[in-house]
C-alpha cells in the first residue's frame, strides 16, 4: 500500500523534513528502505539500462537523497567502472551505507557524504550521472535547487530525476470488509498531506510540476521521459508483503488525525498478522507501481 510520494525516501516523509529526528529508529528505517530497494531491483535494472543511452560509462555517479544508499549500491553494481557518491542529510543512514560498503568490499568505490539540499549542493563532486529519486520535492524552491544541481553535472553528463508516476496499488477495490475503495481514499489523503508538507518547507514556492520544463530552465536539455512499472502479481512473497505492511503502518501513523474511525478499523485489520484478510495472509495482495524518470543532459564534451 505504498504511495508514489514515499518510495525510496520514507525517511524524509517520516519526519516531514524536520530537523528533530531524535525519535527515529534509524536501524529500522534503514532495513525498510533496503528491503524496498531489493524488491524494486527489477524496475531499477530497467531504469539503469535505459540511462545507458545517455551515460554509457560514467566515471562518477551521485545519488542525491540516498538514505542508506540502497539505490546507490544498485548503481554501483550496474556501473562497475564508476565511483559512486551516496549523499544524504541523515548521518545515521550514511553510516549504514559506509558500513555496508566496507562489508561488501566497495569502500574504494562507494563513499557517503552528508549533503542537505539546497545549502550543501557545492559539496557534491562533479557527476557524470546524478540520480534524484524523489528527493527534490523536499526542497522549498525546486527550480533553484535544480539549477544549482545542474552546476554539479560534468559536461556531457546527465540528471535522472524520478518524480511523478502513479501511487502503488496492492489490493482489490473491495477487500471483503470496510467500505470499498480504501486505496483511492488513502491516495486523496496522501495528496492532502503532501501539499501540507510542501507548504511547510523553508522558502516553499508553488511551481507547475512540468519536470522537463524545470530541467530546461536549469540549463539542461531534456532528452527523454519514461515510466517504469514494478509489477509483482499475487501471490506475493513474504518480503514484499512485509513491505506493504510497513508502508500501511507508516501511513496509519502519519494520517491518524486525517482518517475516520471506520477507515482506521479497516487498516488495523489489514495490519493484523493473524487475520486471514490481512496483508500478510490474504492471497490476493499484489504490488503494482509506476515510477516516472526524466532525463536531461548538460551539453558539452566530457573532460
Amino acid at each position: 500500500m505504498a504511495h508514489g510520494h514515499s518510495h525510496g525516501h520514507a525517511h524524509k516523509h517520516a519526519h516531514g523534513h524536520s530537523h528533530d529526528t531524535a525519535d527515529i529508529d534509524w536501524a529500522d528505517m534503514g532495513d525498510k528502505l533496503e528491503r524496498y530497494a531489493k524488491i524494486a531491483a527489477p524496475m531499477y535494472g530497467e531504469v539503469v539500462a535505459w540511462l545507458r543511452r545517455w551515460v554509457p560509462e560514467p566515471g562518477l555517479v551521485a545519488d542525491v537523497g540516498a538514505g542508506p544508499g540502497a539505490v546507490a549500491f544498485l548503481l554501483a553494481d550496474a556501473f562497475p567502472g564508476a565511483r559512486v557518491v551516496a549523499a544524504d542529510p541523515e548521518g545515521p543512514l550514511l553510516e549504514r551505507a559506509g558500513e555496508r560498503a566496507a562489508r561488501e568490499g566497495l569502500a574504494d568505490r562507494l563513499s557517503a557524504v552528508r549533503v542537505e539540499l539546497p545549502d550543501d549542493v557545492g559539496q557534491l563532486p562533479p557527476a557524470d550521472l546524478m540520480w534524484l529519486g524523489k528527493s527534490l520535492h523536499h526542497v522549498g524552491d525546486q527550480g533553484a535547487a535544480l539549477a544549482a544541481l545542474a552546476q554539479r553535472i560534468a559536461p556531457g553528463g546527465a540528471i535522472a530525476l524520478l518524480e511523478g508516476g502513479l501511487g502503488a496499488r496492492s489490493l482489490p477495490r473491495d477487500i471483503g470488509f470496510g467500505k470499498p475503495g480504501l486505496q483511492s481514499r488513502l491516495e486523496a489523503v496522501d495528496e492532502e498531506w503532501f501539499a501540507g508538507m510542501r507548504a511547510s518547507l523553508p522558502g516553499a514556492k508553488d511551481v507547475v510540476e512540468d519536470w522537463p520544463a524545470l530541467l530546461g530552465a536549469a540549463g539542461l536539455r531534456h532528452v527523454a521521459t519514461r515510466t517504469f512499472l514494478l509489477d509483482l502479481p499475487a501471490p506475493l512473497p513474504r518480503e514484499a508483503r512485509t513491505h506493504l505492511v510497513d508502508e500501511l503502518a507508516r501511513r496509519r501513523d502519519m494520517y491518524d488525525e486525517l482518517l475516520g474511525a471506520d477507515e482506521l478499523a479497516t487498516i488495523d485489520r489489514l495490519l493484523d498478522p493473524s487475520d486471514p484478510g490481512g496483508l500478510l495472509l490474504r492471497p490476493d495482495a499484489f504490488l503494482l507501481l509506476a515510477q516516472t524518470v526524466h532525463v536531461a543532459v548538460k551539453d558539452g564534451e566530457q573532460g
